[in-house]
């Protein structure tokens, strides 16, 4: 199980909170925030998904070069590898993304990201063959080990490419 360390900084929060049009105050103004029952800036909800950069490990860090097939992407993706499978991109989708938080994110933290295989099934579809699911499930551990948030993000490969 990789780990990195994501470090959760305010500037980083205004501008995920700008990049989705959450205008809420509660991620930049701190007299605002303080009088909340989170007691300070927090993070938007989906803010962790951010951490990825933060992963030396992550295809797409730096500068984005988005491969054509998913043997280019990475030295055998997680859903690649229980399906056996690679390929075309095409056949590569997010299905879904779940966030479970303990606590708040909030500006200072330093988190321990660690990323493990989840759960995995199939389904049969209706254009693309045989549709393979896969689960990711991310823990974010504070700087005492205690578990702030987990992520579970949901893989599809499908048997072939959709038709129309």
């Amino acid at each position: 199980m990789a780990e990195h360390e994501f470090p959760v900084d305010r500037s980083a929060i205004l501008t995920f909170a700008a990049a989705i049009g959450d205008t809420n105050p509660i991620y930049w103004d701190e007299a605002y925030a303080k009088a909340t029952p989170c007691g300070g800036i927090v993070a938007p909800p989906t803010f962790a998904i951010a951490s990825a950069h933060w992963n030396p490990h992550y295809v797409f860090r730096g500068v984005r070069k988005i491969p054509a097939r998913v043997e280019e992407a990475a030295p055998r993706s997680e859903a690649a590898a229980r399906s056996g499978g690679g390929g075309n991109l095409a056949r590569v989708l997010h299905a879904e993304q779940r966030f479970e938080y303990k606590k708040p994110l909030h500006p200072g933290m330093r988190l321990i990201v660690s990323t493990r295989p989840g759960k995995s099934w199939e389904k049969q579809g209706k254009r693309g063959g045989t549709l393979q699911f896969s689960e990711t499930v991310t823990e974010y551990r504070d700087e005492r080990g205690e578990l702030v948030l987990v992520a579970t993000s949901v893989g599809v490969v499908t048997a072939k490419a959709v038709e129309s």
